[in-house]
């Protein structure tokens, strides 16, 4: 083992600070991942409760040691329960990017020759955004180019329709019994509608952002799909990938996004696009 350094008896080698630098790493992204949620409060309980811990072992408090260390031996099991919600969102995540490195990995292998396409009228959908946007008619749609997201599709109604301007207009509408919630288009067919998706948790949107918006944002946190969304008090349109989200967008710039990721040519500096996009925003209007 290398030696790094010594600081009196302590020896710090090489792997240590590696070791060091992970964990520190480890922490930060579970920090991000509870922040602004009351996991964090529980997480900095138990941190504290572990501190304790070792001041009393240290200090040879048998009994108190002794009590504590039964709260410490059920630790792990206890923080599976209280952080469900979190580590399941964790899991997704990491999930999500097993699954985009395995497409990228064979993807020469099933698109051979090829490239993938969805075979619907982008005019159609377009056509119905501009509706549902002109008459204030909120609407949260999912675009998935890769994966079925069969968990999301049965939280819904199935449908498995073509994509119709006059079908969405119909889901959408606010006395339909199926326009509370989402749509998923997956290959070019309405899959189901009134899905369920996830809510972002992310304390730094904008607080205008109502259900529907959190929603978008929350599903492409967890999965690798577009999401446009349209606010039903004010008719204005976002997209959502990975997180981020472009608003303030004109029907053709709209059509475009969805067009590159259908294709997989979409750009990667999504933070860059969006600050781009707020300059479109004060020209949007209600004919869009």
């Amino acid at each position: 083992m290398i030696l790094a350094f010594k600081i009196g008896f302590l020896e710090v080698s090489w792997v240590d600070l590696i070791d060091i630098g992970l964990v520190s790493i480890l922490l930060y992204q579970v920090y991000k991942l509870i922040r602004g949620s009351l996991a964090v409060n529980i997480f900095l309980g138990i941190l504290a409760l572990y501190l304790i811990y070792l001041i009393v072992r240290a200090a040879q408090m048998e009994l108190l040691a002794t009590i504590l260390g039964q709260f410490m031996g059920v630790g792990v099991l206890a923080m599976i329960i209280l952080f469900q919600p979190e580590i399941r969102k964790f899991l997704l995540l990491i999930g999500r990017s097993t699954e985009i490195n395995r497409d990228n990995i064979f993807k020469s292998f099933t698109n051979w020759g090829s490239e993938h396409h969805d075979d619907f009228d982008i005019h159609e959908l377009i056509e119905a955004v501009k509706t549902l946007k002109a008459s204030h008619t909120g609407a949260l749609i999912v675009f998935s180019r890769d994966i079925e997201l069969r968990f999301y599709v049965e939280t819904g109604d199935p449908l498995d329709a073509k994509v119709n301007r006059r079908l969405l207009i119909s889901i959408f509408k606010k006395n339909s019994p199926l326009h509370d919630g989402a749509i998923i288009i997956y290959k070019g067919r309405i899959k189901a509608a009134r899905c369920v998706l996830p809510v972002s948790e992310n304390d730094h949107l904008p607080p205008q952002f109502g259900l529907r918006h959190r929603s978008a944002i929350g599903m492409s946190e967890v999965t690798d799909t577009l999401l446009l969304a349209i606010s039903e008090e004010t008719g204005r349109l976002i997209l959502s990938r990975n997180g981020k989200y472009l608003r303030g967008l004109k029907l053709k710039q709209v059509e475009q996004k969805i067009m590159e990721y259908l294709h997989n040519t979409e750009p990667k500096n999504w933070e860059e696009i969006s600050i781009e996009a707020e300059s479109f925003e004060p020209h949007e209007t209600k004919a869009e």
